[in-house]
């Protein structure tokens, strides 16, 4: 079974959560990191967040959080379509027939 790659944020409160890195999306040069919470209540439906991967002054990497509803939703459509490309199957020959 493959390891989770995990990142610990700190929220406005100070207090920290840790968080499943689902991937890394890029969109017109930038990337975006698609976090899902991870808590000891798994949630059947956990909400995804998407954060601006950013440099800071001292040129380490950043996470910004996403405040433009275009901008978010450019984000999303792109994790969307990355997400359906990687499951689609590439033709007929990819699914299997019992009755042969």
């Amino acid at each position: 079974m493959d390891e989770l790659e995990t990142i610990t944020l700190l929220d406005e409160n100070g207090e920290e959560a840790v968080f499943e890195v689902l991937g890394v999306v890029n969109v017109e040069d930038t990337d975006y990191a698609i976090l899902i919470p991870i808590s000891e209540e798994e949630e059947a439906e956990a909400e995804a967040y998407i954060f601006r991967v950013d440099t800071d002054e001292n040129g380490e990497e950043v996470l910004s959080e996403v405040e433009d509803d275009g901008e978010f939703e450019m984000v999303k459509d792109a994790w969307e379509t990355l997400c359906v490309d990687e499951f689609e199957l590439d033709d007929e020959d990819d699914f299997v027939d019992f009755d042969e």
